[in-house]
């Protein structure tokens, strides 16, 4: 078996009412990490799950209207600490080989711009969802198209295109995995309700445990163990309040049913560290 040493990254934070992220929740607001994850696959080399936040992303939210996203969602990302220079000071002689967004929102392809020319893996569905928008009706929904390279369709591969492996036991629920890497290492796993297209990743880690990121299915591993969902109103507007339920649900349940799969949301205080 394939196995995949992996590590995680807070690519800056944002700061929003928590009462957004789950339902009954204090008004009061609170710091949610954004996470990237690099994983280091023994033949295929480095491999991003999702980027950050990065000065890219301050850049091109500097003035209206996309200012409004930091005006609801204040940003901070210290110096020296986008993914690209954090990975650059970790792993200075390994270039990244392949990179998986896991949806478009602003605060998971923010970093793109800083690995150019690297092959993308992308639901086109997602792309389909942002280039039909307005300027304003994509700011709307968390999404930021100037953050997306210019080549981005030279570089991408659809994940809808990709051969898919039946998902067994307790992961059966979610349907199947599209085979990322044609070696059953990396699949990527629908997991609607959050935004168009919007994909995990399951791999083995390097100690033969299952990984499942799980981007913005869940806001935190608690939301999970609690099946506590955002508001509906907050659901709806980013995506589909009933599907995320669904997705939410099953996450749930597999939490109960394979303890051992370890669950890791893309804004989880508890994965980020101390």
């Amino acid at each position: 078996m394939i196995r995949i040493d992996y590590r995680i990254y807070e690519a800056g934070h944002c700061t929003h009412p928590e009462c957004a992220t789950r339902a009954g929740a204090p008004l009061a607001p609170s710091r949610f990490p954004a996470l990237a994850f690099a994983l280091r696959h023994p033949a295929r080399g480095m491999v991003l799950f999702d980027t950050g936040y990065s000065e890219h992303f301050l850049a091109g939210t500097a003035h209206m209207p996309e200012r409004l996203y930091r005006t609801v969602t204040p940003v901070s990302l210290g110096e020296g600490r986008s993914l690209q220079a954090q990975l650059q000071s970790d792993w200075p002689d390994e270039p990244v080989r392949s990179i998986v967004l896991s949806h478009l929102h602003g605060d998971h392809v923010g970093g793109l711009l800083d690995f150019p020319r690297v092959p993308l893996f992308c639901a086109r569905e997602a792309w389909e969802d942002m280039r039909g928008r307005s300027r304003f009706g994509a700011l709307r929904k968390g999404l930021l198209p100037a953050l997306l390279p210019g080549d981005f369709l030279q570089r991408v591969t659809w994940i809808e295109d990709l051969p898919t492996i039946r998902l067994e036991g307790a992961l059966a629920p979610f349907g199947r995995g599209h085979d990322l890497l044609g070696d059953g290492s990396l699949l990527a796993v629908a997991l609607p309700g959050h935004a168009a297209g919007h994909y995990g990743l399951l791999f083995p880690d390097a100690a033969g445990v299952t990984t499942f990121l799980v981007a913005d299915a869940a806001w935190s591993t608690q939301a999970i163990r609690d099946v506590a969902p955002p508001p509906a109103v907050v659901t709806a507007w980013l995506g589909n309040t009933r599907s995320y339920r669904e997705t939410l649900a099953r996450l749930h349940a597999l939490s109960k049913q394979a303890p051992s799969i370890r669950l890791l949301p893309s804004h989880c205080r508890e994965a980020s560290g101390p």
